[in-house]
């Protein structure tokens, strides 16, 4: 079996706010969404008219008409929405460390930064609106080239 990652889904309240933080914040763009029975949004990394660069898939919770939501996917306790669960984190491969982080201190976004030993990667970390881990994975002499 060949296996690769296709995208995540999140469930939301606030379709906003996610847009606002991938979109705004890490580049993805808004693109084509079959027409499911609920409100949500596709957000591509590269180009729209490819379905398999949709790699984030946000659900949105409509509570005045639930049921397309719950006959599709299942229900889901609104408690459960907040974090990442049992899910540490989600991880992408990024170039372009200068700009992000000055979209991230324009925005008021906090963001933890780490040095992976041995692979050169500087890791940056961002908790999205609903509170689920998100790990930017840029090359090590982005980070060398702004010391410097």
């Amino acid at each position: 079996m060949a296996i690769q990652l296709n995208h995540f889904s999140i469930r939301s309240l606030d379709l906003p706010a996610c847009e606002r933080f991938y979109c705004g914040l890490l580049g993805l763009e808004v693109g084509p969404r079959p027409p499911f029975p609920f409100p949500g949004l596709w957000l591509y990394a590269g180009d729209t008219a490819q379905y398999s660069n949709a790699v984030v898939h946000i659900i949105g919770i409509d509570r005045n008409d639930p049921e397309g939501l719950k006959q599709y996917l299942g229900d889901r306790d609104e408690s459960s929405l907040e974090g990442t669960g049992a899910v540490d984190h989600l991880a992408f491969f990024a170039t372009g460390l200068a700009a992000t982080l000055a979209r991230l201190r324009a925005q008021g976004v906090e963001c933890r930064e780490r040095m992976v030993p041995l692979l050169g990667l500087h890791q940056v970390f961002v908790d999205d609106p609903q509170g689920v881990v998100i790990e930017l994975n840029f090359p090590a002499d982005e980070k060398t080239a702004l010391a410097g």
